[in-house]
C-alpha cells in the first residue's frame, strides 16, 4: 500500500498551479472570522458542560481546528469540540480523571490514524441510520438534562450522575429554583430562537444571546443588586488573562492503557461518525468530494496533539461547517482563519468572558441539544420495520439510561448483526425442479430467441445458490438434504455467488461428502473465477474432481445427463 495515496490533505492542493486566488482568500477570510465568532460561545459552553474549564474548550477549537483544516480530507470541515462528546468526556473524567481523558483521547487519535491508513473511511458509511439517530437523539436528551441545573439557577445543588437520578434530584429540589436566573436563561433562549428565525442566521443567535445576557446580568447586578452565576464565579482564575500552555505528556502505564481501551474506542467511533457525516453533508451542499481516509487520519492527528495542550476530544462540527459554507467559505483556509480568530480571543479577551452568565450558556446548549435531537428523523423511523424500531429504541435508551460507551459497543454489534441479516435476506438456496431449465451461452437469462431449452434427466437434482455463500447461509442448508431416492447426480448452480468464505467452503465440503455417502455425484456449475480460487486454496477442487466443476450450466447439465443415462442403463442391466 502506498501511504501517499491514502493521506492526501486538501489544503496542500490549493496552491498548485495558482489555484488559490485573492478572491478566494477574501471569501475564506470573511467566513473564517464569522465562524470563529460563532465557535466562541460553543467552545466555552461545551468545555464547561463537559466538566473542564472554558479555556480547555477554546484550546480544543484552536489546536484541533488548525490541524483539521491543514491536514483534513475535506475543503470545508471546521474542527473543534462538539456536543456529542459532552456525555463521553464527563463520564471519563468522573471515572478516570483528567489524566485518563488525556490518555484515552491520544489512544483514540492513534486508532483513527490506523483506521485511515487501513482505508476504513468508507466502512462508517454503512452504519445503519437507526443506530446513528439513536445515538444522537440520546446524547441530545442527556445534554438537555444536564443543563437544567444552570438554566434554573440551582447553583448549590449537588446533582448525581445518571439521567434518572438527575431528574429525581431536580423534582426533589424544586424549591431551590432561582427565578431571576430562570428569567435570564429564558430571555437568552428566546433571543436565540427569535433571532435565528426572524432576523438572520449569518450572525448567530448564540452570540447575540451572550451579549444580551451579559449586559442584563451586569446592569441588574449593578442597579438592582441581583447577582447571577457567571463563568467568573465558577472559574475566577480566568480574570487574570490566558496564554497558550506548553505541551506535556501525561504519565501512564500498561494497566492504565488496558482500562482506557473502551473509552478510547468510544471517542474514536464517535469522532469518525460525526466528522465523516459532517463532511458528507458539506459535499452535498457544495458539490465537492471529501477523502474519508485522509479525514480520519487528520482527526487522529488532532486528537493526539490537542490533549497535549490540555484540550479535549474533537471532531468535525456540522453546524460550524455549514455556517462557514453559508458565509462564503471556498477552501480549508477558512478553518485556519477560524482558529486564528479564536487564538486572538483566547490571548486578549478572556478576562471579559468571566461576565457571561452560566444560564446563558445553558440556553445555548439547550438549543444545541434540540438541533441534535433529530426528532423528525426519530418520528419517521418509528414508522419503519420492527427491527429498525427495536435498534433505534435500544440505542436511544442505552445512551440515555445506561452509558454512551455501552450504547456504542452494542450499536457496533447491532450494525454487524443487521449487516449479516440483510445479507442473509439477499442470499437463498432454491431447488430447480422444473422439467427443463432456460440458460444462455454465458449462463445469464437472455432474450427468448437466445435461450436454449435443455432437458433434465429424472435422476438429476439441481440446486441454485443466490448471493454470497458465507456463515450466515448455513441455517438454510437443510434444503440440500431433500431429494428423491432415484436421484443419482446433484448439480449445485453457483452463478450468483460473488464470494465464499471459509465457513461456506466448510459447509460446501460437508454437503458434497453427505451427497457422496448417498451415492450421488456432485457437480458445481457457474463457478466464478474468484470463487474457484477460494475453493482451490482449500483443496475442494481436488476432493470433488476438476471434471465436476464447470463455469456454465450447459456443459454441466450435459455431463450430468450422460452420467444419469449411464446409471439408468446400468440399473436396467442389473434387473
Amino acid at each position: 500500500m502506498k501511504y501517499s495515496t491514502v493521506f492526501r490533505p486538501k489544503f496542500f492542493h490549493l496552491f498548485k498551479k495558482g489555484r488559490y486566488s485573492r478572491e478566494r482568500f477574501v471569501s475564506d477570510l470573511i467566513a473564517g472570522i464569522i465562524v470563529g465568532i460563532i465557535a466562541l460561545p460553543l467552545a466555552i459552553a461545551f468545555g464547561i458542560a463537559s466538566g473542564v474549564t472554558p479555556q480547555q474548550g477554546l484550546i480544543t477549537a484552536i489546536v484541533a481546528g488548525f490541524i483539521i483544516a491543514v491536514f483534513g480530507g475535506s475543503r470545508f470541515l471546521i474542527g473543534g469540540p462538539t456536543g456529542a462528546f459532552i456525555v463521553v468526556i464527563s463520564g471519563i473524567i468522573a471515572q478516570y480523571g483528567m489524566t485518563g481523558l488525556t490518555i484515552a483521547t491520544i489512544m483514540a487519535g492513534i486508532m483513527l490514524i490506523i483506521m485511515g491508513f487501513c482505508r476504513m473511511g468508507a466502512v462508517f458509511k454503512f452504519i445503519p441510520y437507526p443506530i446513528v439517530v439513536g445515538f444522537t437523539s440520546g446524547i441530545a436528551l442527556t445534554i438537555f438534562s444536564t443543563q437544567m441545573k444552570d438554566f434554573f439557577g440551582m447553583t448549590d445543588l449537588d446533582v448525581p450522575a445518571g439521567f434518572i437520578q438527575e431528574w429525581i434530584c431536580y423534582f426533589s429540589n424544586l424549591g431551590s429554583i432561582d427565578w431571576a436566573e430562570t428569567a435570564l436563561s429564558a430571555v437568552c433562549l428566546l433571543t436565540i430562537i427569535l433571532w435565528n428565525k426572524y432576523v438572520t442566521k449569518k450572525v448567530p443567535g448564540a452570540l447575540i444571546a451572550i451579549i444580551v445576557g451579559t449586559a442584563a446580568s451586569l446592569l441588574l447586578s449593578r442597579f438592582a443588586g441581583i447577582e447571577f452565576a457567571t463563568i467568573g464565579s465558577k472559574f475566577p482564575e480566568l480574570g487574570s488573562g490566558m496564554s497558550l500552555p506548553k505541551p506535556s505528556m501525561p504519565e501512564f502505564d500498561l494497566n492504565t492503557i488496558k482500562d482506557l481501551v473502551s473509552p478510547a474506542l468510544t471517542i474514536a467511533f464517535l469522532c469518525a461518525i460525526e466528522s465523516l457525516l459532517a463532511a458528507m453533508v458539506a459535499d452535498g451542499v457544495t458539490g465537492k468530494q471529501h477523502d474519508s481516509n485522509t479525514e480520519l487520519i487528520a482527526q487522529g492527528m488532532a486528537n493526539i496533539v490537542t490533549p497535549l495542550f490540555g484540550g479535549i476530544p474533537s471532531t468535525g462540527a456540522l453546524a460550524r461547517t455549514m455556517a462557514s459554507i453559508n458565509n462564503g467559505a471556498r477552501t480549508s483556509v477558512a478553518g485556519l482563519v477560524h482558529s486564528v480568530v479564536l487564538l486572538l480571543i483566547f490571548l486578549f479577551l478572556m478576562p471579559y468572558v468571566i461576565y457571561v452568565p452560566l444560564g446563558c450558556l445553558a440556553a445555548i446548549l439547550i438549543v444545541v441539544a434540540y438541533n441534535m435531537s433529530e426528532w423528525r428523523s426519530f418520528k419517521y423511523l418509528l414508522k419503519g420495520e420492527k427491527s429498525d424500531i427495536a435498534v433505534l429504541l435500544l440505542t436511544f435508551f442505552l445512551t440515555v439510561v445506561v452509558d454512551l460507551t455501552v450504547a456504542i459497543e452494542v450499536g457496533i454489534l447491532l450494525a454487524i448483526v443487521l449487516f449479516v441479516r440483510r445479507t442473509m435476506q439477499t442470499s437463498s438456496i432454491r431447488v430447480i425442479d422444473e422439467a427443463s431449465i432456460a440458460a444462455s451461452e454465458d449462463d445469464e437469462i437472455a432474450a427468448s430467441d437466445d435461450i436454449e431449452r435443455l432437458d433434465i434427466h429424472k435422476g438429476i437434482e439441481i440446486y441454485e445458490i443466490n448471493g454470497p455463500y458465507f456463515f450466515g447461509l448455513a441455517a438454510r442448508e437443510e434444503d440440500f438434504h431433500k431429494g428423491s431416492k432415484k436421484t443419482c447426480c446433484r448439480i449445485i448452480r453457483m452463478r450468483k455467488v460473488p464470494f465464499i468464505d471459509s465457513t461456506g467452503v466448510k459447509n460446501l465440503r460437508n454437503l458434497c461428502d453427505m451427497a457422496r455417502k448417498r451415492g450421488l455425484r456432485v457437480i458445481l456449475s457457474g463457478v466464478r473465477p474468484e470463487v474457484l480460487a477460494t475453493l482451490e486454496k482449500f483443496g475442494v477442487d481436488r476432493e470433488l474432481g476438476r471434471e465436476n466443476i464447470f463455469d456454465n450450466i450447459i456443459p454441466a447439465l450435459k455431463c450430468a445427463n450422460e452420467y444419469a443415462d449411464a446409471k439408468a442403463a446400468e440399473t436396467k442391466a442389473n434387473q
